[in-house]
């Protein structure tokens, strides 16, 4: 989940699909990778120095195994982030072959789930080109908003050369536009200057603004089990349809 633009609705979308997979019965695993830890706290997992994230897989070596929690949705597990990771980026620099480092802790892994979902960081660092080496697809959710726009040329442009020089096997699964308010004129003309330019690549499903997807998060559940009769909840269920048919 890549958009190096904060406030996209990157992490809701993150949490939320992974919680859609989960709850079809899909072994999924959510690996937060933005040092914010908002997708952590959003699926209730509360942050604890004690506590084995990402950081240490990443940076001190453990078996990313050791640092998998539970969630309330059987089939959905969490690798959290902390805020000791911000200095990852510096930390990383030193290693070698530093950008598949998050690739080389999932392989053990990746066999026991049917989908990884990896929020990245909202920046184009170190962190976000391991999620990139990583990851066979990757999900550019784009805010219905004119400043959003600016950016999407460059991320797809990031995730090519990534491509071109990490990772072959990466792709682009959609463009998913969020936040949508279909009472403005300029939401209705961005959603038409991006399928203009990108049909192909926009997903059918489109993200509305909705204030119960805003709320799910300080109650610690994904909006299917905060309100699943919410337009939030239905349309990040009509998605995880849209990417299991993808994926099929």
């Amino acid at each position: 989940m890549v958009n190096q633009k904060g406030g996209v609705g990157k992490t809701t979308t993150a949490v939320n699909l992974a919680a859609g997979l989960g709850l079809a019965d899909r072994k999924t695993l959510l690996v937060d990778l933005d040092p914010q830890g908002n997708a952590t706290t959003g699926l209730g997992i509360t942050k604890d120095p004690s506590t084995r994230t990402i950081y240490h897989v990443l940076l001190e070596g453990i078996p990313i195994a050791e640092a998998i929690q539970s969630t309330e949705i059987a089939a959905l597990k969490v690798v959290p982030s902390a805020i000791d990771l911000v200095g990852a980026e510096v930390e990383l620099v030193t290693m070698q072959d530093r950008e598949r480092t998050l690739k080389r802790a999932l392989e053990p892994i990746r066999h026991e789930f049917g989908h990884v979902v990896i929020d990245c960081p909202p920046s184009l660092g170190l962190l976000t080109l391991n999620a990139l080496a990583a990851a066979n697809t990757a999900l550019v959710p784009l805010q219905c908003e004119y400043y959003a726009m600016e950016g999407l040329a460059h991320i797809l442009k990031t995730i090519g050369l990534v491509r071109d020089q990490l990772n072959p096997a990466l792709h682009v699964e959609g463009i998913v536009l969020t936040m949508f308010d279909g009472r403005t004129s300029l939401a209705a003309q961005v959603k038409a200057e991006v399928q203009k330019h990108l049909g192909g690549q926009i997903l059918t499903t489109i993200i509305p603004r909705n204030i119960r997807l805003t709320e799910a998060p300080s109650h610690g559940k994904p909006i299917m089990l905060y309100d699943l009769r919410s337009p939030g909840a239905i349309a990040y269920l009509e998605l995880t349809k849209e990417v299991l048919t993808h994926g099929e």
